[in-house]
């Protein structure tokens, strides 16, 4: 039996994997940096001081990971400040969970960001608890996020559903022992060996019902 579901944000509720790459691909660009394409996914679920170590020393950018992580991190409250991109159906479907179980938010987001989009969206009420990758030791493909999620639920992870987009994110909710969902990212989609983890597969959020999340 489920006794709690935990969201991804970024890909899940909020259409914005690609605002990330095109922040980071822009300030890397601004900073003398070398950019190329497979960067953007191999950052993908890491924390902001994975991605921030890596655009430094992966990506030749003369500054260091705190200093990049404060200016990617402020472009990007700029961008969500002006449109935050909230997925279709992103609000029904956490007040839908939200009406069953205590829900959980396990996102590679920095804190500012995670508070300030949930507080503009309106959902910050639904969420019990919040974790960012900032707050655990590894980010994904790490369970980090998950367990810890869990923990602060008081949950055990086998007793939880996790709601993922992302490869580094289906993996990390599978290595966690929860139960995962996915819902597949169009702009990277998850390679195969992810998704053959996954429980359950869907194509929108609109067909993410309590009945999906615990079918018994």
């Amino acid at each position: 039996m489920i006794a709690a579901v935990v969201f991804d944000l970024d890909g899940v509720l909020l259409d914005s994997e690609q605002v990330w790459s095109e922040v980071k691909r822009q300030a890397v660009s601004d900073w003398g940096g070398r950019w190329h394409e497979g960067a953007a996914v191999a950052m993908m679920g890491m924390s902001s001081l994975e991605w921030s170590a890596y655009i430094a020393n992966e990506l030749g950018v003369d500054r260091s990971p705190a200093e990049i992580d404060a200016e990617v991190v402020r472009r990007m409250q700029d961008r969500y400040r002006r449109q935050l991109p909230l997925l279709s159906g992103a609000i029904e479907a956490v007040e839908r969970l939200a009406s069953r179980w205590p829900l959980g938010l396990a996102s590679s987001s920095n804190r500012v960001l995670i508070d300030e989009v949930l507080e503009t969206a309106g959902l910050s009420q639904q969420f019990r608890v919040t974790v960012s990758s900032e707050e655990v030791e590894r980010g994904k493909p790490a369970p980090d996020v998950y367990l810890e999620a869990a923990r602060r639920l008081g949950v055990e992870p086998a007793s939880a559903a996790a709601v993922e987009d992302s490869a580094a994110g289906i993996r990390s909710a599978s290595e966690a022992g929860m139960r995962v969902i996915v819902i597949a990212n169009p702009h990277y989609p998850p390679d195969d060996e992810a998704m053959a983890t996954a429980d359950v597969v869907l194509a929108s959020l609109e067909e993410l019902s309590t009945d999906v999340v615990d079918p018994r």
